[in-house]
């Protein structure tokens, strides 16, 4: 089971936590027509600091499809189906077309793949993975973004992100939701008491953990039972410290994992996991820490909580609530402190592609890539665009403002998940590739070479086939 799996489950339906107290909207209001020739966004009422604005721009042309059906699938269920079914609900109103949608559950490419054998591939899917995008791409599935829609893209979106929905240079996909995954969260009672505020950089962030522990309380909660866990923290440190190029290079391992910015990303994580007395049940009680436990324990209890600080993705929102934490005043966040010349942003998403050919899939993906889109989920909570013309002023509270804003401030510089890309077998699996080598270091942080070149052979066999 690959780890993007296992997170959008517990992201599903549980995201919208981040607006928590702060979702009390109404239902988005109809905009203009799809031939009204694109009215200014200075035409019609901004949203408020609060996000409560129900008016949604019309800054993109469609074309009208009186009668035209399509058929959409994704693996948003619950809360996220009926805030994505608004956004379709938006293009139908908009174009006269009549827009079907069917979660495809989590196993996208099974689900794609059996349709495509059955002759009725959905004409427009929102995938997960990018290989998946690749592999659909390769055996001929996918139709390249038309012209409106290619242009559309570029318009709203960093090049990293139209890179990453292309293949083979050709534009395919319009990443509609992301996730960011560069985010520490902390226990403001804990930070308080402590006399210690967010720190910036990497430095800074050892020097607040060490002040921490004096103090009396484990600074930093690891859910090291989870592999996937310290493959993220290796990642972010490796995109800072090394940059996108190398990151890049490692991730389609064209670098071996013995190269020397490995060796520098290792033990810049050991400054951490070196030091027991940093980690809440010290290095053998973070081995047998899960996920969810390392977010609960940190904000449980309030000021008398195990930890003060936790790494994770957004989807770490859920878990704090779950320990009737309130975000943005008992658990806050800050962005990865950075290890080089700048934060990293490592993230994940969903792209869309069309499996048919047609004006109606090209012209949904045109609206996708369109702020108007974006903007009748952002306004509901759980949600987060790279869309860079996406006012901020749209997410219903500050916290989600400030995940966004990092994402989008990334510019090209941001990464998607690099054992999301890598084979399974490498980067994908408990006990085994990269999640059990990590382990192994969490367990003994001083031996960077031997891990290193465990790491190398995981890679090398699992690349290889």
């Amino acid at each position: 089971m690959r780890t993007t799996l296992w997170r959008n489950r517990v992201a599903r339906g549980a995201l919208a936590v981040l607006a928590s107290g702060a979702l009390a909207l109404s239902a988005a209001a109809c905009g203009g027509d799809g031939d009204d020739g694109g009215k200014k966004d200075e035409e019609k009422p901004n949203a408020t600091a609060s996000g409560s604005s129900d008016v949604i721009p019309n800054t993109v042309r469609l074309p009208k499809l009186d009668g035209q059906k399509i058929k959409v699938t994704a693996v948003w269920t619950g809360a996220e189906q009926a805030n994505f079914t608004k956004v379709l609900d938006e293009f139908a109103r908009r174009t006269g077309a009549s827009v079907s949608y069917v979660p495809s559950g989590d196993d996208m490419s099974a689900f794609i793949g059996s349709k495509v054998a059955g002759g009725d591939p959905p004409d427009v899917a929102l995938l997960q993975q990018p290989g998946a995008l690749r592999e659909f791409a390769e055996k001929g599935w996918l139709k390249p973004l038309s012209t409106e829609a290619a242009a559309e893209l570029r318009k709203n979106f960093a090049k990293g992100w139209v890179d990453l929905g292309s293949h083979q240079g050709k534009p395919y996909g319009v990443y509609f939701k992301a996730s960011n995954k560069s985010l520490v969260w902390y226990n403001t009672k804990i930070f308080d008491a402590a006399g210690v505020k967010e720190p910036a950089t990497w430095p800074e962030l050892m020097k607040t953990a060490q002040a921490i522990a004096d103090y009396g309380v484990s600074p930093v909660s690891v859910g090291g039972a989870d592999g996937w866990t310290l493959t993220d923290w290796f990642e972010n440190i490796y995109l800072s410290q090394a940059g996108p190029e190398k990151y890049d290079q490692l991730a389609a391992h064209k670098i071996k994992w013995t190269d020397p910015s490995v060796k520098d990303a290792l033990t810049t994580l050991g400054q951490l996991l070196g030091k027991k007395e940093l980690l809440a049940g010290g290095n053998s009680g973070a081995l047998q820490t899960q996920f969810p436990t390392s977010v609960t324990q940190t904000f449980s209890g309030g000021e008398k909580a195990k930890a003060a600080l936790v790494y994770e993705g957004d989807f770490a929102a859920a878990n704090i609530t779950a320990a009737k934490a309130k975000i943005g005043t008992d658990a806050k966040v800050f962005p990865f402190p950075k290890v080089g010349d700048r934060a990293p942003v490592v993230t994940g998403g969903d792209v869309g592609v069309a499996l048919k050919d047609g004006q109606a899939a090209q012209a949904l993906l045109t609206f996708l890539a369109s702020p108007d889109a974006a903007q009748i989920w952002a306004h509901r909570g759980g949600f987060i665009s790279g869309n860079k013309n996406l006012d901020l002023a749209a997410y219903p509270d500050d916290t989600q403002r400030k995940i966004a804003k990092a994402l989008v401030d990334s510019g090209d510089a941001f990464r998607f998940d690099m054992s999301d890309q890598a084979p399974a077998a490498f980067g994908g699996k408990p006990g085994q590739g990269e999640w059990k080598a990590l382990q192994d270091f969490l367990r003994n942080p001083a031996d960077v070479a031997g891990i290193q070149q465990r790491l190398e052979a995981d890679a090398a066999k699992a690349f290889k086939n």
